[in-house]
């Protein structure tokens, strides 16, 4: 791995030369977009990283991908989970957008992978609105970049969603404050103990309008070897909390369940009036959809 002082600026624009990893690209020469990344140290696994690397995308480090293969050997159903929450969330931004919500937040969001919020969105109402938010500086990199290449009705909010005054403040810069909108927590929520959870949930749901909808998803693992799933990657990019079934339901409370409710990933479709057996598993992104009706 090349020293940490090598990367003194990351570039996430097309043209630049081409590795395992674009990210690992360094910067040719002056960047097209105001969107390269100040020095920081790529030995440190990132959430947002790790999860893409999951994914199969190739906006990754070295360390990224070993943090991904420790949680894959102790749990390798981890890869199918992550693509099933992606397609969880496409389907419900799609189904929230048939709904007539034309704005979408996209809480801690990750790296952009296709289809991406907006697209999806978008792909229902020409004219929807998407405020992305993240702290991770690659992420935020290919954001704007993506942003200046031209994406219509997309903000990027560079903060931690710990700080929920400061993400509405920023966010509703570029959204309307008093029309329905979509919250979305995809895959967050885990990293915070249970309190914490239920108050920053509530100050987001509170700001609000009537009709909006709140999306979550949130890993869930069963027996010892969910554990040792959960312990593998909380000694990797972050610790996190393996929430039961139940408490994850319960952050639901006050909003009105969206059928088929709380249920693993793959079971989530509002169109299925009965939901399909799966085999079992000891790990599964566990969602669901709620709407506020005050």
């Amino acid at each position: 791995m090349p020293p940490a002082s090598r990367y003194k600026a990351v570039c996430a624009c097309a043209g630049r030369p081409a590795s395992r990893s674009r990210v690992e690209a360094l910067a040719a020469g002056p960047c097209p977009y105001d969107s390269c990344v100040p020095d920081f140290d790529p030995r440190t696994p990132s959430i947002a990283r790790v999860y893409d690397y999951l994914l199969g995308g190739k906006d990754n480090f070295v360390a990224d991908r070993e943090a991904g293969d420790r949680v894959v050997a102790a749990f390798p159903a981890v890869v199918e989970a992550a693509r099933e929450n992606r397609q969880f969330l496409a389907r419900a931004v799609t189904w929230v957008a048939n709904q007539g919500v034309g704005q979408f937040i996209d809480l801690g969001c990750g790296m952009p992978t296709a289809p991406n919020t907006h697209e999806t969105a978008q792909a229902v109402n020409r004219g929807a609105r998407v405020a992305y938010v993240d702290n991770d500086e690659v992420v935020v990199s290919h954001l704007r970049a993506m942003g200046a290449k031209g994406s219509p009705g997309v903000t990027v909010v560079v903060g931690d969603v710990g700080n929920p005054d400061a993400i509405l403040g920023d966010v509703f810069a570029g959204l309307d404050p008093a029309a329905p909108t979509c919250l979305m927590m995809g895959l967050l929520l885990h990293f915070y103990e249970p309190g914490t959870a239920v108050s920053l949930l509530a100050r987001y749901c509170a700001a609000l309008a009537p009709g909006s909808y709140v999306l979550i998803s949130m890993a869930h693992g069963n027996g010892a070897e969910g554990e040792r799933w959960f312990s593998a990657y909380s000694a990797g990019p972050a610790p996190a909390r393996n929430y039961s079934v139940a408490e994850i339901a319960a952050l639901f409370d006050g909003t009105e369940l969206v059928p088929p409710g709380v249920v693993d990933a793959r079971q989530w479709h509002p169109s299925w009036s009965e939901l399909p057996a799966l085999p079992f598993r000891t790990g599964q992104a566990i969602c669901g959809v709620g709407r506020i009706s005050s």
